[in-house]
């Protein structure tokens, strides 16, 4: 395994366990969510390159749209929970309250 993979993967677990770790605001769970998305998005195009697959060169693409809109959708979220709630408290969203 080179470096590069290594620290690709480093990348991957640190934002997954910053995810678990830190999700009492909604801003932090959406930024450890895009850092899982880039390293997964880093780690198919380096392995698509270096196996030369070109049936699969269109998945890296398709896993950046998926990340955009997830943002795109994430900050909608952040955006109506702090209007509504003046907070990005994860723990004020309860389903009772909505």
């Amino acid at each position: 395994m080179s470096l590069t993979y290594l620290n690709i993967m480093l990348a991957f677990i640190m934002s997954l366990l910053g995810l678990l770790m830190y999700r009492s605001h909604l801003m932090s769970s959406l930024l450890c969510l895009e850092g899982l998305m880039l390293s997964l998005f880093v780690l198919s195009t380096l392995t698509i390159l270096i196996m030369n697959m070109t049936l699969a060169s269109m998945l890296p693409i398709i896993l950046l749209v998926f990340a955009a809109c997830e943002a795109a959708l994430g900050l909608s979220l952040l955006v109506a929970v702090s209007n509504t709630y003046g907070t990005d408290y994860v723990q004020n969203l309860n389903l009772l309250k909505c």
